[in-house]
C-alpha cells in the first residue's frame, strides 16, 4: 500500500489537505486555560524598535546606503548647541565668580545669570565673598589640642589658650590663586600670630586685664601677614574662648588668685578709709579757713564802720561840743542800762539805809553750770518812804 494513498489511510489517519492543516486552533475560553491567564494587550516593543530603525535608516541612509550629509550636520549642530549652552551659569547673591581662560585669570563676575565660554576654554570658580568663615584653634567644645593651645608667655609661664578667628573673602581672584587650602592657611597664621602676641605679655595680663588687647593685636598681626601673602582674606574678629594655666598648675594658680584678690580687697578698703578721712579733714580745714576769712571780713567791716562813725561823731562834736557830749552820754547809758535790773531811789525824805537782795543785780537769763536759768521773779523789796523800784 503506497504511503500517499489517500483512499486507504494509514494507522495515523489521512494526511488531509493544506487547508485542513492551516485551520486556526480553537481559542481557549476567556479567563485562561490550563496555562493560566493571558497577558493584557499592549504595544509590541519589537515592532516599535523595528519602526525606529526604519526611520533612522531612511534619515541617515543615502542613495547608496551611506549616511546623508544633512544628518551629520544636524547631529553636529545639536552637539555644538548643547556645548555652547553649557556655558550658562548663575552666581548667587553671596558669591563672586572668577573666570579663567585656559587656567589664566580673566575677569570677575557679579551675582546674576552669567555666561562663559564652555569647557575647556573657560572655567568658573564661585567664591562666597559675604559669608563669614570661622576657624577654631586649640580645640572645639570639650576636646582640647595641647599642641595648639599651650603657649609660652613673656614671663616664661605657660598658658592654655583656646580662641576662634572669624574671617571672610575680601578679594576673590587672590583667594582662588594664592591659597590652596584657605582654612589651614588662616589657622596657621592665627596660631603663629597668637603665639607672638602672648610671648610679649605677662601671664596675669593674658588671663585677666589684657585679654582685649591680646585679641586686637592678634587680629592686626594676622591681617598684616595675610596681606603680605596676597591671600585676599579679611580678618573680622579674634575671640579668646578660654585662657587658663596648664592643668597641672590650676590649684596653685587659684591659690595665688585668691591671695591677690584678698590683697586687692584690703588695699581698696584702706584707700576708701584714706579717702574718707582725707576728705573730712579737707572739709574741716576749708570750713575753718572760710570761718576765719568771714571773721576777718567782719572785723574789718566793723572797724571801718566804727572809724566812720567816730569820724562822723567827731565832726558833729567840733560843731556842737556840749550837745554831742550829752548825746553820747545818753546813748551810752541807754546801752548799758537796757539789759540790767534797775532800782530808782528817791533820796528825798529817806531816813534809813536801803538794803536790796542780791538777785536784783543778777543779769537776766544768767546761766549756771552750763544751763540757762529762767528769769528770776521780781525781788521782794521792802520799799520805804521815798524809795521806788523799777525793772
Amino acid at each position: 500500500m503506497p504511503w500517499n494513498d489517500n483512499a486507504n489511510p494509514g494507522p495515523w489517519g489521512s494526511p488531509g489537505d493544506d487547508n485542513d492543516r492551516r485551520e486556526t486552533p480553537p481559542r481557549r475560553p476567556q479567563g485562561g486555560g490550563p496555562r493560566g491567564p493571558q497577558r493584557p494587550g499592549g504595544p509590541d516593543l519589537n515592532q516599535s524598535f523595528e519602526q525606529l530603525q526604519r526611520r533612522f535608516g531612511r534619515w541617515f541612509g543615502g542613495p547608496g546606503g551611506g549616511v546623508r550629509p544633512g544628518a551629520i550636520a544636524a547631529v553636529a549642530g545639536g552637539a555644538f548647541a548643547l556645548w555652547a549652552l553649557s556655558g550658562l551659569y548663575v552666581v548667587q547673591p553671596n558669591e563672586e565668580a572668577v573666570v579663567t581662560t585656559f587656567g589664566a585669570y580673566t575677569r570677575n563676575e557679579t551675582p546674576g545669570l552669567r555666561y562663559h565660554l564652555p569647557f575647556p576654554i573657560e572655567r568658573v570658580v564661585k567664591v562666597p565673598v559675604t559669608s563669614l568663615q570661622r576657624v577654631d584653634v586649640g580645640g572645639v567644645g570639650e576636646s582640647d589640642v595641647p599642641q595648639e593651645s599651650l603657649m609660652v608667655t613673656g614671663d616664661e609661664n605657660i598658658v592654655d589658650l583656646d580662641f576662634s578667628v572669624t574671617w571672610r573673602v575680601a578679594d576673590a581672584d587672590q583667594f582662588v590663586f594664592r591659597l590652596r587650602d584657605p582654612e589651614s592657611s588662616v589657622k596657621a597664621v592665627a596660631e603663629s600670630a597668637m603665639r607672638e602676641v602672648v610671648g610679649r605679655m605677662l601671664l596675669d595680663d593674658v588671663l585677666t586685664r589684657q585679654r582685649g588687647q591680646v585679641q586686637t593685636q592678634t587680629a592686626e598681626l594676622m591681617q598684616r601677614t595675610l596681606d603680605q601673602w596676597g591671600a585676599g582674606v579679611r580678618v573680622v574678629e579674634v575671640q579668646i574662648r578660654s585662657a587658663n594655666p596648664p592643668q597641672q598648675a590650676i590649684a596653685a594658680f587659684r591659690d595665688v588668685n585668691s591671695a591677690e584678690q584678698d590683697q586687692a580687697s584690703a588695699v581698696n578698703e584702706a584707700r576708701t578709709y584714706a579717702n574718707r578721712v582725707v576728705n573730712e579733714a579737707r572739709g574741716d580745714a576749708a570750713r575753718i579757713v572760710q570761718s576765719a576769712q568771714g571773721y576777718r571780713e567782719q572785723a574789718v567791716r566793723e572797724a571801718l564802720g566804727d572809724a566812720a562813725r567816730f569820724n562822723s561823731i567827731y565832726t558833729e562834736y567840733r560843731r556842737a561840743p556840749g550837745v554831742t557830749r550829752d548825746r553820747l552820754y545818753i546813748e551810752t547809758m541807754q546801752r548799758v542800762l537796757a539789759r540790767s535790773n534797775k532800782v530808782i531811789v528817791d533820796s528825798q525824805g529817806a531816813s534809813a539805809p536801803i538794803i536790796l537782795p542780791p538777785d536784783v543785780f543778777r543779769p537776766r537769763g544768767q546761766s549756771q553750770a552750763g544751763q540757762v536759768m529762767a528769769a528770776p521773779e521780781p525781788p521782794a523789796v521792802e520799799v520805804q518812804p521815798g524809795v521806788r523800784s523799777a525793772q
